[in-house]
Formats: structure tokens, C-alpha cells, sequence
């Protein structure tokens, strides 16, 4: 296990245009070869290759656990024709006007938190995806819980902003530690930065050393490699 430091696209905002969990990660078709099989080395999970809706926005308009992944419902049909095909999990398209669940949802293999602005129907269809119990929660006052922390079955990271109350609710329906802490040299959009499972983690390549060290702290993994 270990911290690998990388860049997509020449951005350090690797979490937006990737998704991964303990079984699976995603990275968009336009990804250089080389980038994609580095990646699937890294995160040590079967790898699928495709857009969603067009777009490489892969970390924004995703959300998923080991169980299932929720897509959004402009998702072209050769899409996620690719998707059910390479993954034996729960795949549901979302009838939603929002579109981006990767900044809606905050899941791991035990729980998922959700913003608040999710309608119960769309929560019933989160959990019965997720295979988990799904709750309402805020991050710093913020409902974009996905994109405020990175949530693994090893623990959670996240904006250093988070109340007190926030920090219980994600421990109690993650059940896994909360930590706090930025990514890309003070950012605290903890999922723009960082990929992680339980096998490695990936963080932007302007992520500095105290950062490295919290994010290796709060998901268990150690050790920095270029």
C-alpha cells in the first residue's frame, strides 16, 4: 500500500476526471495508455475505460461503491452498454435533474451520506444501488457532501471545515474515522485531489508533504512514490 503522486489532462485535479473504489475504477476514453495502465497498476482494480454522457468528467457525474455505480441519465447507451458489461455489480441511471452524483453522494462499502437537496425516491435508489443505508448529512454547512471527502472502508478525509455534529454523522453511517485535510497544496475539495481504496491512494502531483502524511494517516496507506 502506498501514496502515489500524479497528473491528468497536466491537471492535478485527478479525482474529477476519475472514480474507483475497492472493485472497480473508471478513467475517461481520451486518457493516454500509458496514464491508464499506471493507474490500474496503482489502484490494483479492475480498470474501465469510457465517457459518460461525452464527457471526461468521469469523479463528477459518478458516484459508486464495490456494490454499484449511479450515473446520470444523459449516459449514452454504448456507454453504459461498456460498463455492464466489464462490471458484475448494480448499475442504475439516475432520472434526476441533477447530474452530478459524484459531488452528491459520499459512499463507501458500509454507508453513504447524501446531500440533502436528494429527494427520498433518488435516496431509495441510492441505497438499493449501494447495497447501504443512505442519510442526509452536510460538510461544513455544504451539501456538495461528495465533493468535500474521500470516504474508503479504511476511514474518511475530509474539509477541515466540518463541524463537530457533521464529523459523527459520517463516522456513524460510514463507520469508519473521519479525519480532516486538503489536498493539492490547500484545496478542501478533498475528491477534486485524491483517489483512494483500500489497496492505494492517488493524489495530486502538487500535494505536499504534510498533506501526504494525513491522507496516508487516515486511509492507512504510507509511503510516497513518484
Amino acid at each position: 500500500m502506498g501514496i502515489h503522486l500524479a497528473e491528468i489532462f497536466g491537471s492535478a485535479s485527478i479525482g474529477v476526471y476519475t472514480l474507483t473504489t475497492d472493485s472497480f475504477a473508471i478513467l475517461p476514453k481520451s486518457a493516454p495508455k500509458r496514464k491508464i495502465a499506471q493507474f490500474q497498476k496503482w489502484l490494483g482494480v479492475n480498470l474501465v475505460v469510457t465517457d459518460i454522457g461525452g464527457s471526461v468528467l468521469i469523479g463528477v457525474l459518478s458516484a459508486a461503491n464495490s456494490n454499484g455505480i449511479l450515473l446520470p441519465h444523459f449516459i449514452k447507451d454504448e456507454e453504459l452498454s461498456v460498463i455492464k458489461s466489464a462490471l458484475d455489480i448494480n448499475v442504475t441511471v439516475m432520472e434526476n435533474k441533477e447530474t452530478a452524483f459524484g459531488n452528491m453522494v459520499l459512499a463507501n462499502d458500509y454507508g453513504a451520506v447524501v446531500s440533502p437537496h436528494m429527494s427520498k425516491k433518488a435516496i431509495k435508489k441510492v441505497e438499493d444501488t449501494l447495497g447501504v443505508e443512505a442519510v442526509k448529512g452536510r460538510i461544513a454547512g455544504l451539501w456538495y457532501v461528495g465533493s468535500l471527502a474521500v470516504a474508503t472502508n479504511q476511514g474518511v478525509l475530509t474539509h477541515p471545515m466540518v463541524t463537530e455534529e457533521e464529523r459523527e454523522v459520517l463516522e456513524e453511517v460510514l463507520k469508519v474515522r473521519a479525519d480532516v485535510g486538503t489536498v493539492n497544496c490547500g484545496i478542501p475539495y478533498i475528491s477534486t485531489g485524491l483517489l483512494c481504496n483500500t489497496h492505494n491512494a492517488v493524489v495530486g502531483f502538487i500535494t505536499t508533504g504534510p498533506e501526504l502524511f494525513i491522507i496516508g494517516n487516515a486511509f492507512n496507506v504510507v509511503g510516497e512514490d513518484e
